[in-house]
């Protein structure tokens, strides 16, 4: 797999049937180790470790509604109140981030109202944060900590 721009970090695998799969600290399972599932798994570890998200609050592969369809995220943060405090969207490294993927994780966004968003395909990372009031987002140059986002119920 891709050398990624995250820290170093350790991970379990297996091969089922010649297949290789990582362990998913989220979902508690092994899953099949594609390009993008790399990526997903690097980013719950930042999250969880560099930016101190807790496990508890974190959703990985949900389905969500839109127009009809059920869509799938990748990555959802809630606050304890259940609101959602981030969401993101993981590529594999070869898929350059561009706006039909910023375009992708806007729709997605319809249906949760998240306060942050975050892009990545491993090498590049995106940040902003929403105004629902104004109706506009700013780019963040790094992601803020959860000890400088969290709310309280």
């Amino acid at each position: 797999m891709d050398v990624l721009n995250f820290p170093n970090y350790r991970f379990r695998f297996k091969n089922n049937e010649n297949i290789r799969q990582i362990f998913d600290p989220i979902r508690k399972k092994f899953v099949v180790l594609t390009p993008e599932e790399w990526v997903r798994q690097h980013t719950l570890l930042y999250l969880m470790n560099e930016k101190e998200f807790p496990p508890s609050l974190i959703a990985v592969e949900r389905k969500i509604p839109f127009k009809g369809i059920i869509k799938r995220y990748d990555i959802v943060v809630h606050h304890p109140n259940g609101s959602i405090l981030l969401l993101v969207e993981c590529k594999a490294p070869q898929i350059k981030i561009n706006q039909d993927v910023f375009d992708q994780i806007a729709r997605y966004n319809l249906s949760l109202n998240a306060d942050l968003l975050m892009v990545t395909n491993g090498l590049n990372h995106y940040f902003c944060t929403l105004d629902y009031i104004n109706k506009n987002y700013h780019f963040l140059r790094s992601l803020p900590s959860y000890s400088t986002v969290k709310k309280n119920p």
